[in-house]
């Protein structure tokens, strides 16, 4: 057996921090929408965490407010991030930059489905939440296979990561959003992965006090 295989890879798993579609908790998925303030406040706060944390790569997706997220903890490290295509939000269809309400109001049955199990019944014109899962599992093992032995933040978005949660944990996809109502902007959940085995350190850790 080799040495680097039973070399775990630690994961530090960040959504990027508050936007400007947060307020009011509508869809962002793959529209490109800013940080707030507050969101570049966390974004800091998650720098300073990194710079005070054993860190030796940074991955993120590569959409913008990942990247401006994760830019205060590339400075602070003095490295340059690795983008992952992969790891983009899921694609919401007809509700992409609409709130779960507005849709409800005018499809009601649709959202109850969506309600009782987001997985088997997505939002119309949504990419599969299926595959979603599937991707993003596949680039964080393919991240932690980069990276035998050592701690890699990797900043990304909330479905996604909830997806690729209950994936590499063996948790019903359909559960996702039960199991992870919903992860902290710029807090880390952290995951071993060794052997291609996964296992949950912490969930939702804040960065700053």
């Amino acid at each position: 057996m080799s040495t680097t295989s039973t070399r775990g890879a630690t994961l530090l798993l960040a959504r990027h921090g508050q936007t400007v579609w947060h307020a009011e908790n509508r869809y962002a998925g793959v529209s490109d929408v800013p940080l707030t303030d507050e969101g570049r406040v966390q974004a800091e706060a998650l720098g300073r965490w990194a710079a005070a944390h054993p860190v030796d790569a940074i991955w993120t997706s590569t959409v913008s407010r990942v990247i401006a997220t994760a830019e205060p903890a590339c400075r602070a490290l003095g490295l340059s991030p690795h983008r992952e295509p992969a790891l983009r939000e899921c694609d919401f269809g007809v509700v992409e930059g609409r709130t779960l309400a507005e849709f409800e109001a005018e499809n009601p049955a649709r959202a109850k489905a969506f309600r009782a199990d987001p997985v088997s019944y997505p939002f119309p014109e949504a990419e599969d939440p299926r595959t979603a899962a599937a991707r993003g599992a596949a680039a964080l093992r393919r991240i932690a296979a980069a990276h035998p032995g050592e701690r890699v933040l990797v900043v990304a978005h909330n479905t996604l990561l909830r997806l690729v949660l209950c994936s590499v944990l063996s948790i019903p996809l359909g559960e996702y959003r039960r199991v992870f109502p919903r992860l902290r902007n710029a807090a880390i959940t952290e995951l071993r992965v060794t052997d291609g085995a996964v296992a949950l350190l912490s969930l939702n850790v804040p960065c700053a006090p």
